[in-house]
């Protein structure tokens, strides 16, 4: 699908021509069809009514969103204790470890910082990578430039070096600030480790998004590093009963985050 865009020269349109396939735009028209038909065939336009609504009740719901990022994406577990002393283990017998963390996106000025900083994701995926740096005591890098639908400025990985050493005190040992989306994170990210000789790394981002990340990452080595997976956010956000199914911000955006990877990993990416 890349390639497709590529092709017709419409890469920057990736991020609005996803926004118009997720929730709430389809089904939002299918209300639309649904009442343009009640007159002349009022089943069928009830019907389209009825599912269009239940569709938005349903994707701004934890529950749905809990049971899609089960059946969709089956993320890997948490990196575990021992896990993590087999890490520290190895990097203290000398083998060549880092720790890869993803971009999920940054503001080309805050007012309040007078500067760039980081969306609230990539902070997350920053602060684990820290954590697990200093647990382990191998290098972390980070990728990430200027997405798609993003203006001009300082790439992402460039903030995340100042944020590292300002708000973390940890210097990053090498970032990758020219990707527009996860499969050129991949594709920039494992040239650099290749270059540098690293055959392991351990890659940190959200958990729904891990399993495509980690994917394009394996498929970009082609079996000459071995990536670990660390993904962040498994606590469930369920509170189990009836209230995961009434709709709340926190289910509508679990519910499109869920779509999206779904729908990339259909078209390829």
């Amino acid at each position: 699908m890349n390639e497709l865009f590529s092709l017709l020269g419409i890469e920057a349109w990736k991020p609005a021509l996803t926004a118009l396939v997720l929730p709430p735009v389809p089904l939002l028209l299918l209300i639309l069809v649904g009442a343009r038909l009640i007159l002349p065939r009022r089943g069928l336009g009830w019907l389209l009514v009825l599912i269009g609504t239940l569709g938005i009740w349903l994707s701004a719901c934890n529950g749905a969103g809990a049971l899609l990022t089960q059946f969709m994406l089956r993320p890997p577990p948490a990196l575990s204790a021992d896990a993590i002393a087999r890490l520290k283990s190895d990097v203290k017998a000398r083998q060549p470890l880092t720790i890869v963390v993803l971009g999920g996106g940054r503001d080309m000025f805050a007012p309040e910082y007078g500067r760039s900083t980081l969306r609230p994701r990539s902070l997350e995926r920053l602060h684990y990578g820290v954590w697990l740096a200093r647990e382990t005591g191998a290098t972390l890098g980070f990728s990430g430039g200027v997405g798609w639908g993003d203006k001009s400025g300082p790439s992402e990985a460039e903030v995340a070096a100042y944020v590292a050493v300002k708000d973390f005190g940890l210097a990053l040992k090498w970032t990758e600030g020219d990707s527009r989306d996860t499969r050129e994170n991949a594709i920039r990210t494992v040239a650099l480790l290749k270059q540098a000789g690293v055959t392991r790394a351990v890659l940190v981002t959200h958990a729904w998004h891990m399993p495509r990340a980690l994917r394009l990452f394996e498929a970009a080595a082609g079996g000459a590093i071995e990536f670990i997976a660390a993904p962040i956010a498994l606590a469930p956000l369920s509170r189990g009963g009836a209230v995961d199914w009434i709709p709340s911000a926190e289910g509508f955006e679990r519910v499109r985050l869920v779509l999206r990877e779904g729908l990339a990993r259909l078209a390829g990416d």
